[in-house]
């Protein structure tokens, strides 16, 4: 299995260059022992980026995981037991951790103030998006869950990543909050993001060290996606 250099903590979601081996290939793929992309899943999009190698260069498009972590070259591939130097499109990578620390927030936020659980997501580097349910929000509401946002992104709250026994977990969280009941009891093993005093929540993506790095979220758009459910659409301003 290829080893996902930035699950261990915080601070591995910042590597944004890395060496590794390439294990196999396909007609434009290549699988490493060891990455830092983020592989598309959980509503994020994937990091892109470059693969050097000694006699060539190639694009990453995009990265998947079905069973192997797949990195989808646009040019040439490396020989199977190439040596490569991969780096992260730090930009892209960044905003999409900025965006998906705030999504944790957004989601606790209306979780507290309205009992509407998240039922859906997406992640991208301008904005992004998450759906509630059940949900009937009004003007005054948005005005509400964005103030609030805006308060917990204010107070500089250190985020945590590490690991810990789902049994530990059930203890002390809310599971309908975290959405820790959906996922299947099969996963015993849990990726914990712990945005210490306010929010903690299992969670494979890519997040910031801090909220001072998020800025200032901006709810554009409301949106009435069925019955008792809505979704709304954020920005971050300022800082990075």
């Amino acid at each position: 299995m290829t080893e996902i250099l930035f699950m261990k903590d915080a601070d591995a979601n910042y590597i944004r260059d890395f060496d590794a081996t390439v294990v196999s290939k396909g007609e434009n793929f290549v699988v490493l022992d060891r990455t830092a992309f983020y592989a598309v899943g959980g509503g994020q999009e994937s990091d892109t980026g470059t693969l050097a190698w000694d006699g060539g260069s190639a694009r990453v498009k995009e990265v998947t995981k079905k069973g192997e972590v797949r990195h989808f070259l646009d040019g040439a591939l490396p020989e199977v037991g190439a040596k490569v130097r991969g780096a992260i499109d730090w930009e892209r990578r960044h905003a999409h951790m900025r965006m998906h620390t705030a999504q944790h927030i957004i989601s606790s936020v209306v979780f507290d103030m309205y009992k509407a659980r998240t039922v859906g997501n997406q992640i991208h580097a301008d904005r992004s998006r998450v759906d509630f349910a059940p949900a009937n929000f009004t003007q005054e509401d948005v005005v509400k869950i964005e103030a609030k946002c805006n308060e917990i992104a204010s107070k500089g709250i250190p985020v945590r990543i590490y690991q810990e026994d789902r049994s530990e977990l059930e203890k002390r969280v809310d599971q309908q909050r975290s959405n820790l009941d959906l996922l299947p009891q099969s996963i015993r093993r849990l990726r914990i993001v712990d945005i210490e005093g306010f929010d903690v929540c299992p969670c494979a993506g890519t997040h910031v060290r801090s909220t001072t790095e998020l800025g200032r979220f901006h709810i554009i758009e409301r949106e009435k996606k069925g019955k008792d459910r809505e979704r709304l659409t954020y920005e971050l301003l300022g800082a990075q």
